[in-house]
């Protein structure tokens, strides 16, 4: 068994002593591509130069096509290749190098010494670099690559033998489809075409569809790493370990049991940063889980990963303390919102700032309203499975909502500590359920809330009331609610002396609200009085903060991009 000291020393992240520079390569050489491929282009436009581009349909005039050809194609790619060079992907330089090649070689018969000259020293450049350009491609990339290039080719090819058949109709089937592929690989068709116009619009549709073939599966072979975001048995019980001991640090610690998140764990196993990969995004959720002293090693272990697959590294709902811990190994931090917290001790429906909620309350106990709330193993089955068709039928949308706060498997038997609250109305129907994950020994916190639109107003109050009411038995002494996005906004922008920019905030985010209900869960949450626990969002430049929201808006459902799922798979 380890010693402490040894846990530490392994659990220690090392300091990288890297020149601050050299970060920003990778960006620069992608840049200097980017203008290598303009200026290929516009010297491929050059009308002094276009005029050296003929395009006969003899075999010379093939060759003499396949130059400007390869040339428009290796701009195309250089361009494509550009965005794979900064997220540093080995791959993509390795296709750049190529590409320049393509062109010194393509330009080389035409004695285009200006081209020439300028696809060297971005060979140079792209060789001195190499040792920057590190970042893997999972294999499953490959697999995605060839399935674009299988469709799209199968596409063209089905295309061009549609079109061919109007513009060289006295053509045989066989020559036709040779010279449509020899057409998609970039050359002139040598077809028994009836005017020039039309063999050039055919040339020109062909060229077309080879190259967006090209690079549409080039596009594909260096998008960003894709990982499954599943927990595995051994994480999860390595997670559940580490939560039966450091559980009630964190509100949000439950939640890293959700089956679409992945774990890494620190060399010693005492700590581990959950997360998801969205759009080459690793956006982890919450604190880190498990032994403080142990955090720097799973950080670590998770930024090692992010680098190896050039994945931008984020995190959301962060707790100061853990915001500090990201800051330490080179996060930056923003405030993103508060947390609710009922502390019971101090809980109580009496006072002049708690009159809505109490009058809430006490309008639907007049209604005849009843609640039961007990802890999920101890419920019948059949009650249980009651409780759960009435959740999903009282679900308001399609998406089902949630990535860092929200566990969503109400029956589940892995989580017989999960307490349900159920209120039915005076007939026994059942009409709001809500269910609140452990938050360690003592407390509780928030994960469903649903309830039928034609229940009472004030059932959601009357839950909560009695859910807190009843903490004594349950051993809760505090309970988590909803986070409040942005809520020193809402708090400071309505009031007098709020500045100019504090103003246009406030009023972006009650249009937005429009959508997203940002307002009234802050009011939803301030009309408790709780206590306001502050939320961060970490990122690792501001340049990245943009790529991290976006990311953090998906995994959590409030924004849906279109998936091709046979490409995904």
């Amino acid at each position: 068994m380890a010693t402490t000291s040894g846990v530490r020393a392994a659990d220690e992240a090392p300091v990288r002593e890297r020149p601050p520079w050299r970060p920003r390569v990778p960006g620069l050489v992608a840049w200097v591509v980017r203008l290598a491929a303009v200026f290929a282009v516009l010297d491929i436009l050059n009308p002094a130069e276009r005029r050296h581009h003929v395009y006969p349909r003899a075999l010379g005039g093939v060759i003499n096509g396949s130059v400007f050809a390869a040339a428009v194609f290796a701009a195309g790619a250089m361009l494509v290749l550009a965005g794979g060079l900064k997220r540093r992907k080995r791959r993509a330089w390795l296709f750049a190098v190529g590409a320049v090649l393509l062109g010194m070689v393509a330009h080389l018969p035409a004695h285009r010494w200006s081209v020439v000259a300028v696809n060297l020293a971005v060979l140079v450049l792209l060789l001195i670099a190499q040792r920057d350009f590190t970042a893997r491609s999972e294999r499953t990339g490959r697999v995605a690559a060839v399935r674009v290039f299988l469709v799209m080719g199968t596409v063209s090819l089905i295309a061009g033998l549609f079109l061919t058949s109007r513009t060289a109709p006295h053509s045989a089937l066989g020559d036709r489809l040779w010279q449509v592929v020899v057409g998609l690989l970039g050359f002139t068709p040598d077809l028994d075409f009836p005017t020039d116009v039309t063999s050039n619009v055919t040339e020109i549709a062909l060229n077309t569809l080879g190259a967006l073939t090209a690079l549409l599966t080039l596009l594909t072979l260096l998008a960003p790493a894709r990982k499954p975001a599943t927990l595995s048995p051994d994480a999860e019980q390595g997670l559940r370990g580490l939560l039966q001991r450091f559980g009630g640090r964190d509100s949000l610690g439950y939640f890293a049991l959700r089956g679409d998140k992945t774990a890494i764990f620190s060399p010693s196993g005492k700590a581990a940063v959950v997360y998801r990969v969205v759009g080459g995004v690793t956006l982890a959720a919450g604190d880190p889980l498990g032994d403080r002293e142990a955090w720097p090693g799973a950080i670590h272990a998770w930024l090692d990963e992010a680098d190896t697959y050039a994945w931008i590294p984020g995190v959301i709902g962060a707790s100061e303390e853990g915001a500090i811990a990201y800051k330490r190994l080179g996060l930056d931090s923003l405030e993103l919102g508060d947390e609710a917290v009922l502390y019971l001790d101090e809980f109580t429906l009496e006072g002049r700032s708690m009159r809505g909620v109490r009058q809430a309350v006490h309008r639907v106990k007049r209604a005849g309203y009843t609640l039961d709330v007990r802890r999920q193993r101890d419920i019948p089955p059949d009650e249980l499975g009651e409780a759960r068709a009435t959740a999903e039928a009282l679900r308001g949308e399609d998406v089902e909502r949630g990535f860092s706060m929200a566990l969503g498997r109400l029956g589940d038997p892995a989580d017989p500590d999960l307490v349900v609250a159920r209120a039915r109305d005076v007939a026994g129907r059942l009409v709001a359920v809500l269910t609140f994950v452990p938050w360690g020994d003592d407390g509780l916190s928030l994960d469903l809330m649903r309830r039928a639109r034609d229940s009472e107003n004030g059932t959601v109050e009357f839950v909560v009331a009695g859910v807190a009411q009843e903490a004594g038995r349950l051993g809760v002494t505090r309970i988590s609610l909803n986070f409040a996005v942005f809520r020193s906004v809402f708090e400071r922008g309505a009031r007098v002396g709020a500045g100019p920019v504090l103003r246009l905030w406030h009023r972006v985010l009650l249009v937005a609200s429009r959508w997203w209900q940002i307002e009234s869960l802050y009011r939803a949450n301030a009309k408790y009085q709780p206590e306001w626990v502050p939320r961060f969002l970490c990122f690792r430049r501001a340049s990245e903060l943009p790529r991290v929201g976006m990311a953090a808006l998906e995994a959590e459902a409030f924004v849906q991009f279109p998936r091709l799922r046979w490409l995904a798979r």
